[in-house]
């Protein structure tokens, strides 16, 4: 039996989809068809967040990890090509350091952000919950029309009127409902030191919008942690950019699978 809420599509290679925190899967509903005609796509819930049941105490990265790990046992996955955001990201990058992942775009992993940063996060994030809380019972309303998707993704994406209204209604199942929110933020975000990381063993690809107001300049600061990743500067994208730069997304995600690929094939 499963465990998270989860939409499986397409065929190939298993590839794991993971969002931030205050989303849902259906941040990446844009995205998902076109991965899934290379890819066999699983995209989750995070705990807590959309039909996901509330994450275990404390809600470190750790254990939210444990909580995605547990998930793809159950479904016999072994290791997947994983694409992550923020948060989702950084769970990425944690379950590369358990080999578990084929490769790894992680786009604006949360995890190395100087105090003044995680400060400008946390409040950030804060406002995010309290402002979709207040809005909950309008937020269809607001995300059906363009300039109220603007609204609601200005901060999280660059260009956020070209997201659909699914896309904008993931605030709500993130923000707005999410199962034990605030103390996610403190365990997850806000406390939340990567360790361990020269242990991870496949190709990643690190990547930040060059508009992202939300993480600043933190994903850089991977490079010298993660053996052989690379940095990818997104032009014209924000912090959570799958419909800012979709066609750039799809291509690092299959520039890392290829280098897993290679990485993997017997020398001649």
């Amino acid at each position: 039996m499963t465990l998270l809420a989860s939409h499986r599509a397409g065929q190939g290679e298993p590839l794991l989809l993971l969002h931030g925190i205050g989303s849902t899967r259906d941040d990446f509903s844009a995205l998902l068809p076109r991965l899934a005609e290379n890819f066999d796509v699983l995209s989750l819930d995070l705990p807590g967040h959309g039909g996901s049941p509330a994450p275990g105490w404390p809600p470190t990265v750790a254990a939210l990890t444990d909580a995605v790990e547990a998930d793809l046992d159950a479904r016999g996955l072994e290791r997947v090509h994983i694409l992550g955001n923020s948060l989702g990201a950084r769970i990425g990058i944690e379950l590369a350091a358990r080999h578990r992942a084929r490769s790894v775009v992680a786009i604006s992993p949360s995890g190395l952000g100087l105090p003044a940063e995680r400060a400008h996060q946390g409040m950030l994030m804060a406002t995010a919950r309290t402002l979709m809380r207040t809005l909950r019972p309008v937020l269809g309303s607001i995300a059906s029309t363009q300039a109220g998707r603007t609204a609601l993704l200005t901060g999280m994406r660059a260009r956020p009127w070209t997201a659909s209204k699914t896309e904008a209604l993931a605030m709500r199942g993130g923000f707005a409902d999410s199962t034990g929110f605030w103390s996610m933020l403190w365990w997850a975000i806000l406390q939340d030191v990567p360790s361990g990381l020269d242990r991870v063993d496949c190709p990643v690809v690190l990547a930040q919008g060059a508009v992202d107001v939300v993480g600043a300049g933190q994903t850089p600061r991977y490079l010298p942690l993660i053996p052989a990743s690379t940095f990818t500067l997104l032009p014209g994208a924000g912090h959570a950019p799958q419909s800012d730069t979709p066609d750039a997304i799809l291509e690092l995600v299959h520039r890392a699978a290829g280098r897993a690929h290679t990485q993997a094939a017997p020398l001649a």
